[in-house]
C-alpha cells in the first residue's frame, strides 16, 4: 500500500497535534525499517514535498534511518586527479572538458612517486579509501590500463590504503584487469536522470553508463555512482536517478552539489541553497536506506556553515581533502566536526554497517 500524507483541515494542526506529514514520514520509516520496505516515486515525491518550517521533521525521520541502516560511524575516503582536462566529452557542469575553455589544470596520467604521496598525505589525512580519477571518456589504451593497473598496485603495496577507480566507461575485460590489481570499488556517476542527461551531455548515452555498472556488478565489484545536483534538474529528475540507483543496486551513492566553473555552459547558474541541499541528501536516505550515501563536490562551498547538518540530514560518508579541480577544506576541521558530532570511524573503509 502505498501511503499519502494527508491534507491538514483548517485549525487542525495546533499545539500539540501531530501534523500530516509528521504522520506519514513516522509510518513510513517504521515500514522501511521493520519491513525492509523500499518507497515508491509517489511516496518519494511526498517525502520531498516539505513545507516550510518541516525540515528538522524530515531531518529527524531521515537520521532515525540513517542510525538503523548504519549505526554511529561514518566512512572517509579521499581522491586523486590522477589524470586531467582534454576530455572528449561535452558534460556542461565540468572544467575538464576540451569543449570549454576553463582554468583547470590539464596533464598526462601522474608518475608513480606523485601517486604515492598523494595516498600517503590522504591516509595521514584519515581517509580509508583512496580513488584514483582520470579524465576522459574512457582508458585510452592497453598502455594506460596497465599504467593505471600497476599505479593501483604500488599504492597498496606501498601506503596500504583500499584503493578505487574511476575511470569512465568500462568494459569487462577492463574491470577485470583492474580488480586482479587490486581495485575493490569502481565509481561510474550516472549524475542526473536519463530524461534530463541530454541536456547536460551529447557525447555519449546514459545507457552506456547503466551498462558500466552493470558490467561492475556482473564482475562481483562494489559500484560508486551518485550525480550532480543544481543543475538545472527537477525534484522529479532527483527523485528518478536515486529510484534508478536503487534499481541498480549501487553500494556507494556520491552526491556532489554543482560549483559553477567559469568556461562552462553552466557558469551562471545559481548554487543550491543550504537547506535545499540537506532536503536532497534526507530524499535520498529515505529512497536508498542502506546504502552509503557520501557527500562529495561542494559540500564547502555550497553547504557552508551548515556542513555538520549533512548526517542529521542521512549522510553517513564524505571526502575529505581536496576535489577534482577545487579545493576542499583542511581535514582536520571534518575531523574535528565528527569529534565534535560524537560520530566513529567505520573500521571497514565502506560506510556500512
Amino acid at each position: 500500500m502505498i501511503l499519502q500524507p494527508m491534507q491538514a483541515e483548517p485549525g487542525q494542526a495546533g499545539l500539540g497535534s501531530v501534523s500530516p506529514y509528521n504522520l506519514f514520514l513516522e509510518t513510513l520509516t517504521a515500514r522501511v525499517i521493520q519491513e525492509d520496505y523500499r518507497i515508491s516515486r509517489e511516496e518519494a515525491v511526498a517525502v520531498a514535498a516539505v513545507a516550510p518550517g518541516d525540515e528538522m521533521l524530515l531531518f529527524h525521520y531521515a537520521s532515525r534511518l540513517r542510525r538503523a541502516f548504519k549505526g554511529n560511524t561514518v566512512g572517509v575516503c579521499s581522491i586523486v586527479n590522477a589524470k586531467s582536462g582534454r576530455c572528449s566529452e561535452d558534460c556542461s557542469f565540468c572544467s575538464q572538458s576540451a569543449h570549454y575553455q576553463t582554468q583547470a589544470p590539464v596533464y598526462p596520467l601522474m608518475q608513480p612517486r606523485e601517486i604515492l604521496n598523494v595516498a600517503r598525505q590522504a591516509k595521514v589525512d584519515g581517509a580509508q579509501e583512496f580513488g584514483l580519477v582520470i579524465s576522459g571518456k574512457g582508458i585510452a589504451s592497453r598502455l594506460e590500463l596497465e599504467a593505471i593497473g600497476a599505479l593501483v598496485k604500488a599504492v597498496i603495496e606501498q601506503v596500504g590504503i583500499e584503493v578505487h577507480a574511476s575511470v569512465g566507461i568500462l568494459n569487462k575485460s577492463q574491470i577485470e584487469y583492474l580488480r586482479q590489481c587490486g581495485v575493490t570499488m569502481f565509481h561510474h556517476n550516472l549524475e542526473t536522470s536519463e530524461r534530463y542527461f541530454s541536456s547536460i551531455c551529447t557525447t555519449h548515452s546514459y545507457e552506456e553508463r547503466i551498462q558500466t555498472l552493470r558490467a561492475i556488478r556482473e564482475c562481483g565489484l562494489r559500484s560508486c555512482s551518485g550525480g550532480i545536483f543544481g543543475m538545472g534538474e527537477t525534484l522529479e529528475d532527483r527523485v528518478d536517478l536515486a529510484l534508478t540507483l536503487q534499481q541498480l543496486d549501487v553500494d556507494t551513492v556520491p552526491m556532489n552539489f554543482l560549483h559553477p566553473i567559469d568556461g562552462t555552459p553552466m557558469q551562471d547558474l545559481v548554487p543550491m541553497p543550504p537547506m535545499e541541499i540537506l532536503r536532497t541528501i534526507a530524499l535520498f536516505r529515505f529512497i536508498l536506506p542502506d546504502k552509503e550515501i557520501k557527500i562529495c563536490g561542494g559540500r564547502v562551498v555550497n553547504l557552508r556553515d551548515l556542513q555538520s547538518m549533512i548526517f542529521a540530514a542521512g549522510a553517513n560518508s564524505l571526502m575529505v581533502g581536496n576535489y577534482l579541480t577545487t579545493a576542499g577544506r583542511d581535514p582536520e576541521l571534518d575531523w574535528q566536526m565528527l569529534r565534535d558530532l560524537e560520530l566513529e570511524v567505520d573500521p571497514s573503509g565502506c560506510g556500512a554497517k
